[in-house]
């Protein structure tokens, strides 16, 4: 047990290949984003995070092979969730042990019914820890209630609980967990990529950022911290702002594409930026750029969220002003160390958060080298 310990302790600080030296800097409560890291530093920690893998491979060895992990993603159709589940399972199955078909990944279909109902079976099952990806945050106290009655733990990722719930966790004993990123320091980093360049965001120079916001799910708060704080980096940075249109999007690249179209002929040369709280929704936003004739970082600029391999090169070809890389592959490490701890009955914090990763053109290269 001590040598497992120390395992999945050095294992969470090193399997972070792409995150920064501390999870403090995008905990809760924190509003300024730390420096960002960049694609070098990380190369540096690949064979240290392979070796520490193995290391807890050895640890763990056949302790887990057995056990059952039951993993739930909100739709498989998602971008990022399709990069994110690919590596977690890797990650749980060639790195950490668990037999392959142990570990079951099913499609939320976009439907929180549809996915209870999976959830249900995987407790009736009884599996032995439940990795969720929810439909909709604000059903995690219901389903954590049913997984703490069944005495499943439960990790979950990438849309994150209320505070009131992960305290409860905290204060009640429940073995659950959230894995993500603090969305509050991709919208920074957004802002920031827009307060980078030459002219600040002011392309036309009347001293006045103007802006649309394509936005993902208003209710999932990766869409609203986005939506924040994208915008409030340029404030806090002396930059003056004028929204022009803020417009849900659904993460979905047809409907960015359309609401980006249709700003554009609405509001035409005043629109300097085009926020995207996603990569997908920036890909249909270039679309309509393109197709009204404007170009990227010359008279208009666009920032998404996600480093999706084709986001990254569009920032490398100069057709996307940047990016946020959403490190899928340490979330989906820390996430797989959780399930691991919770099975040997290891203390677990209530919220394990992973740093993001600024990308511009400076780094997207390397960053997409990683990526492919």
């Amino acid at each position: 047990m001590r040598l497992l310990k120390k395992a999945l302790a050095v294992g969470l600080a090193s399997a972070m290949v792409f995150s920064m030296a501390g999870c403090g800097a995008g905990s809760k409560g924190t509003t300024a984003a730390p420096e960002a890291t960049t694609a070098a530093e990380t190369k540096k920690e690949e064979t240290s995070a392979e070796t520490t893998a193995e290391a807890v491979k050895d640890a763990v060895g056949g302790d887990v092979a057995d056990k059952k992990v039951g993993i739930s993603i909100y739709k498989f159709d998602d971008n990022f969730m399709t990069l994110y589940r690919t590596e977690l399972q890797r990650y749980l199955t060639e790195d950490l042990g668990f037999k392959k078909e142990n570990v079951v990944i099913q499609d939320g279909k976009g439907d929180q019914a549809e996915q209870t109902n999976q959830i249900q079976n995987f407790i009736t099952q009884k599996y032995d820890v439940l990795i969720l990806n929810l439909v909709q945050a604000s059903s995690a106290p219901e389903i954590t209630d049913m997984c703490k009655a069944a005495g499943i733990p439960v990790v979950y990722i990438n849309r994150e609980p209320d505070t009131q719930e992960e305290q409860r966790w905290s204060d009640d004993k429940i073995n659950a967990t959230y894995v993500g990123c603090d969305a509050r320091q991709s919208g920074t980093y957004q802002g920031e990529e827009i307060f980078e360049t030459s002219n600040k965001g002011d392309i036309n120079g009347d001293g006045v950022v103007s802006y649309i916001m394509i936005q993902g799910d208003p209710e999932n708060v990766d869409a609203q911290y986005r939506t924040e704080f994208s915008v409030k980096a340029l404030t806090d940075s002396g930059m003056q702002v004028k929204e022009l249109l803020k417009m849900r999007g659904d993460w979905d690249q047809a409907k960015a594409q359309q609401i980006a179209q249709d700003a554009l002929t609405q509001y035409g040369d005043q629109i300097e930026v085009i926020f995207c709280n996603n990569d997908a929704m920036a890909l249909g936003a270039l679309q309509a750029i393109e197709a009204a004739g404007r170009t990227v970082n010359k008279d208009i600029y666009l920032v998404g969220v996600d480093a999706l391999t084709e986001a990254v090169q569009n920032v490398i070809d100069g057709k996307q002003t940047g990016t946020v890389f959403n490190d899928h592959f340490s979330q989906a490490r820390t996430a797989g160390d959780m399930a691991v701890k919770f099975i040997k009955g290891e203390s677990v914090d209530n919220v394990n958060m992973v740093d993001y990763i600024k990308v511009t053109k400076d780094n997207a290269q390397e960053i997409l080298d990683k990526l492919k």
